[in-house]
């Protein structure tokens, strides 16, 4: 049998709501996710061999501790509202990996992380938005991680280590989340502190060594435009686990671009 190909590990902006079946108002206008789309569309191609499974961290599911998702056939989960019919009727069967998250939590809890299992968790947007579009024929298994609910940085960098080893078994560690989120700004008119951020995480992930970027994203609160830019860390957190994952490896931007005049950037650590 053919060894395991070393993933990396990534940090995506998954987009809004279900905003690849959407068109969407001013300041977004009807093509404003096309970027976006094509870069998850040839993810898969990037990477240097088939992931044997995915294990996806999304910015939608926080529990008291970290949580691994157990079951075979994960459900969907639609946890966005107000949006059209057509997107509660979007479906993706990928299989789980209830093997995977044993070695899961194994890892964690080998590393002194309390982890708990999930046999009903179902695929939550930030899980299936993307997915949908970096595997259509959703053939990969996809195994899904909670963030815990404290949101600290520095324990979700340590879990990101403590998973790292996955990696080298074929599996590809996806943090899904955004790199500017602000809803109540989102479509407001202008860049809403965007730009300044999105230089400072593009600085810390890819052009500083790997011990200055774990000092920089851990005080990612320090950054200009921190806070304007993330009200709440949700969806930056993602980023700690990738990050964490990475170990040594070079980080390199692999999205960036502008929705609704944001600045929004994606992140590939090593191959």
């Amino acid at each position: 049998m053919q060894s395991p190909v070393r993933q990396p590990a990534i940090y995506l902006t998954h987009g809004g709501g279900p905003c690849f079946w959407m068109e969407f108002p001013a300041p977004f206008g009807p093509h404003a996710y096309e970027g976006l789309r094509a870069y998850l569309a040839g993810l898969l191609a990037s990477l240097p061999a088939p992931p044997r499974a995915i294990l996806m961290v999304s910015a939608h599911w926080e529990e008291p501790v970290p949580t691994v998702s157990s079951a075979a056939a994960p459900p969907m989960l639609f946890d966005y509202y107000g949006f059209p019919p057509h997107t509660y009727q979007l479906s993706y069967p990928a299989p789980g990996a209830p093997e995977l998250a044993a070695q899961v939590r194994g890892l964690l809890e080998s590393a002194g992380i309390a982890a708990a299992s999930d046999a009903e968790r179902g695929f939550d947007h930030g899980v299936f938005v993307p997915m949908l579009i970096i595997d259509p024929a959703a053939r990969i298994p996809v195994l899904m991680l909670s963030l815990a609910a404290d949101l600290d940085p520095a324990r979700h960098w340590a879990l990101g280590a403590a998973l790292a080893p996955l990696r080298s078994d074929g599996v590809l560690i996806i943090g899904s989340g955004s790199s500017y989120h602000n809803l109540r700004a989102i479509f407001a008119g202008g860049e809403g502190g965007s730009d300044a951020f999105d230089a400072w995480l593009n600085e810390s992930a890819v052009e500083v060594a790997p011990a200055e970027r774990r000092e920089r994203l851990i005080a990612w609160e320090r950054a200009p435009q921190a806070r304007a830019c993330h009200p709440r860390a949700e969806h930056l957190i993602p980023l700690m686990v990738a990050a964490g994952a990475a170990g040594d490896d070079p980080g390199r931007a692999s999205f960036r671009g502008r929705i609704g005049g944001k600045a929004y950037s994606c992140f590939t650590f090593g191959a």
